[in-house]
């Protein structure tokens, strides 16, 4: 099963060690894995299987525990660094994927979008060949279901696609509440921190249950259709984009200013933006999961969305 003979084996046991006692990038270790916890509910049959067979053992079938991998990893696979966000020119509000190549920033895809797209591709192969899965591609199929799933939640924080300049907030140099911080990191894992003081006893199940419930009966019910909307799993990243680069610039960068200090009325107003958006990603990456690897023929696993399990 998975990569229980691989002898990259130690090497993730340590890595999952090490994301748990170092700064993560991206939503931070808290929100990557409530976008998989949220995933994980509603993967259909096929998909709950395939994830489970691509996992190393030691994750016990859980890839929320693995949804940070993708930053730990940037040390050992230094090409990877680029692919966690995409930055767009200083006030593009309005993200085009083709002007941005153009302009030089994802050139050969190497941005967040491009990411997804290219690991997309690669899990797309899962069910042709051996099926034997623990020959030696079902490594690189791993390592491409662990960055897909990364990924997914990186484009979905609003400052990943953020400004060339300031390198998506992260030199705009601020205050949160008391202590010393930036824009981007405000978004990547303040807003969550303080989230979870406040509102949820430190528990980031207790949080991921709250989103959760915000689009299966809640404020977000009516939205879940349109999150789910994609006609093409490769051009979709693209769409996801331009929801964050237009969040960014309405409520990320919107009335900030090198050195301010931001806390309570920022935290409130953002915080809700912050949770849809893993709430989007988490969606999102199930329905892409249950695409890739649903058997067609399987009426149950063949369902976009499937029902909680």
């Amino acid at each position: 099963m998975g990569m229980s003979s691989s002898p990259l084996l130690r090497i993730w046991k340590a890595l999952l060690l090490l994301q748990f006692v170092t700064g993560a990038l991206g939503w931070g270790k808290e929100g990557h894995y409530a976008v998989c916890k949220i995933a994980e509910a509603y993967l259909n049959e096929d998909a709950t299987a395939a994830v489970k067979e691509l996992l190393p053992e030691y994750a016990d079938g859980d890839l929320a525990s693995l949804c940070s991998w993708a930053d730990t990893m940037n040390f050992r696979y230094h090409w990877s660094s680029a692919l966690h966000y995409v930055d767009t020119p200083d006030f593009f509000c309005n993200y085009d994927f083709a002007r941005i190549c153009t302009l030089g920033d994802c050139v050969k895809d190497r941005c967040v979008a491009g990411a997804i797209q290219n690991f997309t591709s690669q899990l797309s192969h899962y069910k042709e060949g051996s099926t034997d899965r623990r020959c030696k591609h079902s490594d690189n199929l791993t390592e491409a279901l662990l960055f897909l799933s990364h990924f997914m939640g990186d484009i979905h924080q609003p400052l990943h696609v953020g400004f060339t300049s300031d390198e998506g907030g992260n030199t705009i140099d601020l205050r949160w509440f008391r202590h010393k911080s930036n824009l981007h990191h405000v978004w990547d894992r303040e807003i969550i921190l303080q989230a979870l003081k406040d509102y949820y006893d430190k528990d980031v199940d207790l949080l991921q249950q709250a989103i959760e419930g915000n689009f299966t009966d809640g404020l977000w019910h009516d939205d879940l259709l349109s999150w789910r909307d994609c006609d093409d799993l490769l051009e979709c990243p693209n769409k996801y984009a331009v929801e964050s680069i237009t969040i960014a610039c309405k409520w990320g960068y919107k009335g900030v200013k090198e050195g301010q200090t931001l806390s309570d009325e920022y935290f409130e107003s953002r915080m809700p933006i912050v949770m849809r958006r893993i709430a989007q990603g988490g969606v999102r990456l199930a329905m892409y999961l249950n695409a890739l690897f649903a058997d067609p023929d399987n009426e149950q696993a063949a369902a976009i969305f499937a029902s909680p399990t």
